[in-house]
């Protein structure tokens, strides 16, 4: 397979960042039960058993320090953005680690690759967006350089060069383990770039090989490499601040 130009690797990044963001969105704005905004006051409702019991619902919540809570809102800038690694990336690593979840689908992807990719990209803009980097063609270059060690053009993603992509359309899950799985099928035409990623260290990925601890094995080093990954993040942001504030 040849390999993909700057301007393609970009373009499928950024159809996978425009199927993230509107996900993180959800996850920390969406309140339908009014928990999060139970979490801000003291009063546990005496005279309501419903408000009585919606705020202890609130207090659990409140001890996740889930986005938009009284926890959330009383978090450093980096705690935030270690929320969403610890959390986040705990929960899609085992779709990683399991992808036989998936049922029939995994026949269709190369799994261990795709999705740790689709999860590194996912966790790596949520971090992003808690340090500021909000604008889609920034978070693209972002990816590019962590997961494909590539510098692109931030307008390059806007070019229309864009490699052959599945034809089914993006569908909006809501759900942290479906949008993974979303993002995973735009990326499959990234084939040629995937194993660039921040990956395991050697002797966690040959266990992988091994039945029954294969499995276990793979969630412990992608947590490894996740971790890698969100450290070149975190660089690449620090060298990259005074044109992100500029923008």
């Amino acid at each position: 397979m040849a390999e993909m130009s700057d301007a393609q690797v970009a373009g499928v990044l950024d159809r996978a960042v425009a199927g993230i963001n509107p996900v993180l969105d959800t996850l920390a704005d969406r309140d339908p039960l009014g928990l999060k905004r139970h979490t801000f006051h003291d009063d546990r409702h005496p005279d309501s058993t419903v408000q009585r019991a919606l705020h202890l619902l609130a207090d659990a919540l409140d001890v996740t320090d889930w986005p938009g809570t009284k926890g959330w809102s009383q978090r450093s800038m980096n705690s935030r953005a270690d929320w969403w690694i610890s959390r986040i990336g705990a929960v899609n690593n085992i779709a990683v680690a399991y992808p036989g979840v998936f049922g029939a689908w995994t026949r269709r992807l190369p799994l261990s690759s795709t999705m740790g990719f689709a999860n590194q990209a996912m966790v790596l803009v949520a971090v992003a967006r808690e340090y500021g980097v909000t604008e889609r063609s920034r978070q693209v270059e972002l990816l590019a350089a962590v997961l494909c060690g590539r510098t692109v053009d931030r307008t390059e993603s806007d070019t229309g060069e864009r490699p052959p992509l599945p034809t089914e359309p993006v569908q909006r899950r809501h759900t942290l383990v479906g949008t993974v799985w979303e993002t995973a099928k735009v990326l499959r035409g990234l084939t040629c770039e995937m194993e660039r990623r921040p990956g395991s260290p050697g002797p966690l990925r040959l266990l992988t090989y091994i039945p029954i601890i294969g499995a276990p094995a793979s969630y412990i080093g992608e947590r490894f490499a996740l971790a890698r990954a969100t450290r070149q993040a975190r660089k690449w942001i620090a060298d990259h601040s005074e044109a992100i504030t500029r923008a």
